[in-house]
């Protein structure tokens, strides 16, 4: 019998390769998202839907079928406003979303609910991040994201709910959002242009999209990461300004201007994670080097 696959916020970029990685191993695939998929979105077999997770009553009338065996939750986007600009309607969206969703889905058919969480929940904890450290959120995103694991946390404890959360690092990839930092620096260079960044010393961890989307799939034959919080990420750390001279060298051409941009106020300077979790409960490691996975995302985006 063919299993299904609900992944909210399906037309994002992580989403988008989920997708197609889904019709491949022959789940039936629903996408929700607030707005409808461009054409160059949709991808064939996927079954669209339109509506706000923030809105019960919304979901309630579009979300008809409410049974499935594995649900992936990737809705929201990031965002560091702070509360008064802004971060309230962050909230609503990143945890009252989820709430509505527990209330919507049908819990007796669900295999996994899988929560995407994220490296901003740690706040300004020592690198190398561990699942082991208490959450300590710095902006209203990270708090929301927080308080969803603490709820499916709960959930499992209290009623054996089927949820695992991922919290991942820096993801980048192909077809990823052209205002994201890498994008950003790949466009850049491709059109020679000279342009401003920061003194580039944050340390990051950045992985490959198709690394990622082998996680979230194998957390569905793993009963032992419910309840779980489980870091995917490189554990490479790199630098910024390291990971801009990268693509620079690549592409061949390109200026950035070190030392144009301050840093963010809080912004943690060294975010790389410890992965040993994600190697022991669900038997995963990244495949895909920074300068392969690089590579390939400057390939795409040259293609465009």
């Amino acid at each position: 019998m063919t299993e299904s696959l609900l992944i909210v916020g399906g037309t994002g970029f992580i989403g988008g390769h989920l997708a197609k990685r889904a019709i491949d191993c022959g789940f039936k695939t629903y996408v929700l998202s607030l707005n409808p998929p461009s054409e160059s979105q949709k991808i064939q077999k996927v079954e669209y839907i339109q509506a706000d997770i923030s809105n019960l009553e919304e979901l309630n009338e579009k979300l008809v079928i409410t049974a499935y065996d594995y649900v992936v939750n990737l809705s929201g986007y990031v965002n560091h406003s702070s509360y008064l600009d802004g971060g309230r309607s962050v909230v609503d969206c990143h945890f009252n979303g989820v709430q509505n969703l527990l209330e919507v889905i049908d819990w007796s058919s669900l295999k996994r609910f899988v929560q995407i969480g994220t490296s901003d929940e740690y706040g300004n904890h020592l690198s190398p991040q561990s699942e082991k450290m208490p959450p300590s959120p710095i902006s209203p995103y990270a708090l929301a994201k927080t308080s969803s694991s603490n709820l499916l946390q709960m959930l499992y404890h209290s009623e054996n709910f089927p949820a695992v959360i991922l919290r991942l690092f820096l993801v980048y990839g192909p077809n990823q959002n052209n205002l994201r930092f890498l994008p950003q620096i790949i466009k850049g260079c491709i059109n020679g242009d000279s342009f401003p960044v920061s003194a580039g010393n944050q340390i990051r961890d950045f992985c490959y999209v198709e690394d990622i989307i082998d996680g979230i799939l194998m957390t569905f034959n793993k009963n032992e990461a419910n309840g779980e919080v489980i870091n995917l990420a490189s554990g490479m750390p790199i630098s910024i300004k390291n990971a801009i001279e990268i693509v620079q060298k690549i592409i061949g051409k390109g200026g950035p201007v070190f030392d144009q941009i301050p840093y963010r106020e809080g912004e943690n300077m060294s975010l790389y994670a410890d992965i040993t979790k994600a190697k022991k409960i669900i038997n995963w490691q990244p495949k895909t080097s920074f300068s392969i996975g690089i590579k390939k995302t400057i390939q795409f985006f040259e293609k465009q």
